[in-house]
């Protein structure tokens, strides 16, 4: 099933391009716009789709037509309600002074987009792409993709006179989808493999990025050449050429300025740049660390580093992986604790491709500190784990829970069994014996109640350096276990 539409009208020269009619609004004034399961007609893309992506190719004049909507499958009309479906995006650019370093950022600019559009909600990127639209907009008339294509190719190119020609190709075929994400995957891995050709130290300026700030309004992204926007499709080289493209945009010049903390990735200019945009929220920030004054994400990140107090060590997740992580949390309820802009020591919203940083987590101790993470994402970055650790990293196959993975680590000798050592030896010469557990106490609660337990102040026991400390909490249990801790002899 195939349908090509021509939009005659998005021919003229970028200048004199005119907005499409169109049955919804359009404009910045929808960005930012969530559209819950209630309200939504159908999703392409999400947690429940398996293959969905977009891509930006650039192309010479001669190969594509401009102004032309190809739609590959089966259109809106032909979709039930309450589905999630897959979906391509392939948007073709050509023009004379079109150059093919701009593919990234023309790619990002799909989430501005979209989202432009009244009704619409558009988040993450990539091979990750989650697009929702509601009842009402579908009711009023937004029920193909053609007029998708018609706001797409008016966006472009009214953003970038540049763009003498776009052209827009719809994958809703499964099969289709599914055979064109494989070409796409290589195409970002060639751009992924560019962008590992700088450090930070080799450049003079960072940049920065606040295309999501109208999900988290405190969050800016750092992008250095050592740490890819935490989307994972705007590089360092992205960045740069977003910013000479169009001064006016989301992406920006931060001059680096005195360098406070080499190895955490605290810089003077970066902060001053950070509190303006953040308007105070944030006053600090170490790239590298994920404990101390850590990056913030909005929540379009492709994984999650997360500390594992009970075993000192840190474990990686990413959006894709469905089930529980080894600390019992699905990746959906501890991005909870990872975005909206804020700070959140021992949660850091990271893209998959920082992962074969040089400087990845580096203050807190790099791979020798990582402990678990899906076989999935080990084996996609392989290379990049050091040797000496790799095989000592475990995965789903190797550890259900924490007392599989505290075996399986100590089985394998990770170099996280030395630090355990380390820290029961500072112990004992600080003189605090260590304790281990005896006699234990169950308090059943009443089926037909509850047992609360209410405090100002209470201290959860950690590792790691810092404190977990809950204010004016109020705990609901329906079994509580008293356990007396005995000195060990």
């Amino acid at each position: 099933m195939r349908k090509v539409c021509d939009a005659n009208e998005l021919r003229t020269l970028p200048s004199g391009v005119k907005k499409p009619e169109f049955p919804v609004d359009i404009g910045e004034m929808h960005e930012g716009e969530r559209v819950r399961k209630p309200q939504m007609y159908f999703e392409f893309g999400g947690l429940k789709t398996e293959t969905k992506w977009e891509l930006v190719r650039t192309r010479n004049t001669d190969d594509i037509k401009d102004a032309r909507i190809i739609i590959e499958g089966p259109d809106l009309s032909e979709l039930k309600e309450g589905g999630s479906y897959p979906l391509g995006i392939l948007v073709e650019v050509a023009g004379g002074k079109v150059e093919k370093d701009i593919e990234g950022v023309l790619e990002r600019r799909l989430h501005y987009f979209l989202n432009y559009i009244e009704g619409v909600m558009h988040v993450n990127q990539r091979y990750d792409i989650w697009i929702r639209f509601t009842k009402e907009a579908y009711k009023q008339g937004l029920n193909s993709l053609e007029l998708f294509g018609k706001a797409l190719i008016w966006l472009y190119k009214t953003s970038f006179p540049i763009l003498e020609k776009v052209q827009v190709t719809f994958y809703t075929d499964p099969k289709q989808v599914a055979e064109h994400l494989d070409a796409a995957r290589k195409v970002w891995s060639k751009r992924d493999e560019h962008a590992r050709s700088l450090m930070d130290e080799d450049v003079k300026e960072f940049y920065g990025c606040i295309m999501c700030q109208s999900f988290a309004p405190s969050h800016m992204c750092v992008i250095t050449p050592n740490r890819t926007g935490s989307c994972g499709s705007i590089s360092w080289f992205d960045a740069r050429a977003a910013s000479n493209i169009d001064p006016n945009g989301p992406n920006f010049v931060i001059e680096k300025g005195n360098v406070v903390d080499t190895e955490k990735g605290i810089y003077e200019g970066v902060d001053k740049v950070l509190q303006e945009k953040s308007l105070g929220s944030v006053q600090s920030v170490s790239i590298y660390s994920m404990f101390e004054n850590p990056h913030t994400s909005c929540g379009c990140f492709e994984g999650i580093a997360f500390y594992i107090p009970e075993l000192d060590g840190v474990g990686v997740v990413h959006r894709d992986y469905r089930e529980e992580t080894v600390n019992g949390l699905t990746f959906s309820s501890m991005a909870a604790n990872t975005s909206g802009g804020i700070q959140s020591p021992g949660f850091n919203g990271i893209a998959i491709e920082y992962l074969r940083s040089s400087r990845f987590l580096k203050p807190d101790g790099g791979w020798n500190r990582v402990i678990w993470m899906p076989a999935d994402i080990k084996e996609r970055i392989k290379d990049s784990i050091p040797a000496e650790v790799a095989d000592k990293i475990a995965t789903e196959a190797d550890a259900k829970n924490l007392a599989e993975l505290k075996e399986y680590l100590t089985q394998k000798e990770h170099p996280i069994v030395q630090r355990w050592s380390e820290q029961e030896a500072d112990k004992a010469e600080a003189g605090e014996a260590p304790a281990e557990e005896a006699a234990e106490t169950t308090i059943q609660i009443p089926s037909e109640g509850e047992m609360v337990i209410q405090t100002p102040t209470l201290q959860l026991p950690t590792t790691g350096g810092f404190k977990i400390i809950l204010k004016n909490a109020k705990i609901t249990a329906e079994k509580v276990k008293i356990k007396r801790l005995e000195k060990k002899k």
